[in-house]
């Protein structure tokens, strides 16, 4: 990604030294040192996670690649809000695939996939996936942007 220098210069310092502390409801924690991420609260940001998030699904090649589903003539094989993606293939081989790209981009970068967080749906039978050891559970709906997606 082709960010001038003083910008860099600019987040570095603004995000140099941070620390933090947690209220809970038995008070507050210690102060803390932030390492990495983005501040919550910060209105920057979201701006910094979905050029980060942009950044990595272009380098994933999803936009090249022929993997996914038409809708109205377009192959659409993402939709992204925030921090979630949900991948979208005409078949298990293709969405492994993208799969694939994005968990690979996504560590190349310091980021891991939440398996446990991961989905499979699919209109047809499906195999069991295991990812690092860790069975994706395949489900028959889900709730996407408040809306619930069936089979």
């Amino acid at each position: 990604m082709e960010i001038p220098d003083h910008l860099i210069c600019l987040l570095r310092n603004l995000y140099a030294g941070q620390e933090a502390t947690v209220r809970t409801g038995h008070g507050k924690t210690d102060w803390f040192q932030i390492g990495k991420g983005v501040r919550q609260g910060c209105i920057l940001s979201p701006c910094l996670f979905n050029l980060y998030a942009e950044y990595l699904m272009r380098n994933a090649g999803l936009e090249e690649t022929q993997a996914g589903i038409k809708i109205a003539g377009r192959n659409i094989n993402n939709l992204r809000y925030v921090d979630d993606t949900t991948l979208m293939a005409e078949s298990e081989e293709e969405l492994i695939s993208l799969l694939v790209k994005v968990k690979v981009e996504s560590e190349k970068v310091g980021l891991k996939l939440n398996i446990q967080k991961m989905k499979i749906m699919a209109s047809g039978p499906t195999t069991s996936w295991e990812i690092d050891g860790e069975t994706v559970e395949t489900v028959a709906e889900f709730i996407f942007l408040g809306s619930k997606i069936t089979t």
